[in-house]
């Protein structure tokens, strides 16, 4: 989608607030993709370790809702989730696509507009998912980094505290990224969907 909607005209909470309705031209289509899409062998594995109690929690930048359709149970979300709307002034909530069906912009009973319960490109992250995160992160022994880049702060930071606390860092990732040099204990170049089920794999054996 982002080959058709340049990110600063449409993933902005200034763009958001300027031209509503331009924007959810885009969220109405990105919604509806959400709702078809279908978890990966990547997401099935990492709810897998967490079902042998080997996984604690997930911590994702993702709003796609896959890792909770794949089963994992302890899933923290650093960006939303778009399966609710929130009214932008008095925080009343309402699902998605019932909603949007009726029509975009989506607006409040009280008149305002609807956005995804999303973090947009301006927005501070949550601070319940933060503070949940670094305590994940001060408190693991093993800690998995799966297909990021690691370049949007301050998930890009869980690694580094994680490492500070005597942590082994895995990476998962065909190309090498910030971490990989200097926070990367061992680095598979491989695919998230590659290795993970792999992992859930050798863990079965034991």
């Amino acid at each position: 989608m982002w080959e058709r909607f340049d990110p600063a005209e449409y993933a902005t909470i200034g763009a958001f607030l300027r031209d509503p309705k331009k924007v959810w031209e885009m969220l109405a289509e990105m919604i509806g993709v959400l709702a078809c899409a279908s978890p990966n062998p990547a997401h099935f594995g990492l709810a897998e370790l967490e079902s042998m109690g080997i996984l604690r929690s997930v911590i994702t930048q993702n709003v796609d809702g896959l890792h909770q359709a794949a089963g994992s149970r302890k899933v923290i979300e650093f960006h939303g989730n778009p399966g609710e709307l929130v009214c932008i002034s008095c925080w009343k909530r309402y699902p998605s696509l019932e909603t949007i069906a009726r029509g975009i912009p989506p607006r409040c009973d009280c008149g305002e507009i609807l956005k995804p319960d999303i973090v947009f490109f301006g927005e501070p992250i949550p601070w319940g998912a933060q503070e949940e995160s670094q305590v994940e992160a001060r408190s693991c022994r093993v800690l998995i980094v799966a297909g990021t880049s690691a370049q949007v702060a301050p998930a890009c930071d869980i690694p580094r505290i994680a490492k500070e606390h005597g942590a082994f860092i895995i990476e998962i990732n065909p190309e090498e990224t910030s971490l990989t040099r200097t926070v990367t204990d061992m680095h598979f170049r491989e695919s998230a969907s590659t290795v993970i089920p792999a992992l859930a794999g050798e863990a079965r054996k034991y």
